[in-house]
């Protein structure tokens, strides 16, 4: 019977770490979307801080995270990025809130 060493070991454990970390951290995908519509929008109308010259802003999107796309239109994901369960090994789905 081989011995591993412990180097093996330390790397292999490392390694399930690592992509524990990774997955748990993982974002959602981010969409820019119409709230009323659901329709598919290019990202520059979910941008803030571009506006009139008085101030007001000319977005009309809003980001909509996880989900599917189909036909131009999303569906099973959310505005609230904390609703979104990214998943990944190791991950609970609850957050704090």
């Amino acid at each position: 019977m081989r011995r591993l060493r412990s180097s093996t070991v330390v790397l292999g454990g490392m390694g399930v770490l690592a992509a524990t970390i990774t997955a748990c951290g993982s974002e959602p995908d981010k969409r820019c979307v119409d709230p009323l519509t659901r329709e598919s929008l290019p990202s520059y109308e979910c941008r803030s801080g571009g506006g009139d010259d008085d101030g007001s802003t000319t977005t009309r999107g809003s980001y909509y995270y996880g989900g599917s796309i189909r036909d131009n239109k999303v569906s099973g994901g959310s505005f609230d990025k904390k609703a979104v369960d990214t998943g990944g090994f190791g991950c609970s789905g609850s957050g704090g809130g």
